[in-house]
């Protein structure tokens, strides 16, 4: 359970660097370090009570670099080009709202030690190779990213675990409800879990 729940540590990744320092890994580097340091700050002590506003902070910062769009059109495959803006739109609201509800499901595992093993980057893509250690459990995490120039921020495309890949995952669960049921199908089930 906890190699599937730890999934969510790679979410510590940083907001915006400049476009000078896109090609940087040292400052990516720094970049990822200090988001860590901002979640586990926010979180405090073991134990801690949450606030509703504390809550929704915390969601912010972790979920706020994952590019659920690139996710989506990843997951969803040929059907994605089928969609109106405003299909697309609906899918990626309810995919969106989802990962961020779960994120918050175990709070104790954004307390993990965080070890950053390499950073590559070439031109606007980058990948990061790190271990996360929860309670002497050791998770090779890995994830690509890419900077985006319309926001001037690193996003997460994809993150690997134990050489499971989280995109992936999504799209072989998604294609294979589609095949099966349907993409209404597939929509109206993520709508359900959202309003959850």
């Amino acid at each position: 359970m906890k190699k599937i729940a730890i999934l969510f540590i790679v979410l510590f990744i940083g907001s915006s660097v400049s476009v000078a320092a896109q090609k940087d890994s040292t400052a990516i580097r720094n970049l990822l370090e200090q988001r860590d340091d901002e979640i586990k700050d926010l979180l405090g002590p073991k134990g801690t009570e949450y606030t509703p506003e504390k809550r929704q902070k915390l969601k912010d910062i972790i979920n706020g670099v994952i590019d659920y769009s690139a996710m989506a059109q990843h997951a969803l495959q040929e059907t994605y080009d089928t969609l109106t803006t405003e299909q697309r739109t609906e899918f990626i609201d309810y995919f969106s709202t989802i990962i961020r509800d779960q994120s918050l499901n175990k709070l104790d595992i954004y307390r993990a030690d965080v070890s950053y093993n390499t950073i590559k980057v070439n031109g606007d893509s980058a990948f990061v190779n790190t271990t996360a250690v929860l309670e002497n459990v050791r998770t090779p995490v890995s994830y690509d990213m890419y900077y985006k120039t319309d926001g001037k921020q690193w996003v997460i495309t994809d993150m690997t675990i134990d050489d499971v890949s989280t995109a992936d995952s999504y799209q072989r669960q998604f294609q294979n409800i589609i095949r099966k049921r349907g993409y209404a199908y597939l929509v109206n089930t993520l709508k359900k879990r959202a309003a959850k």
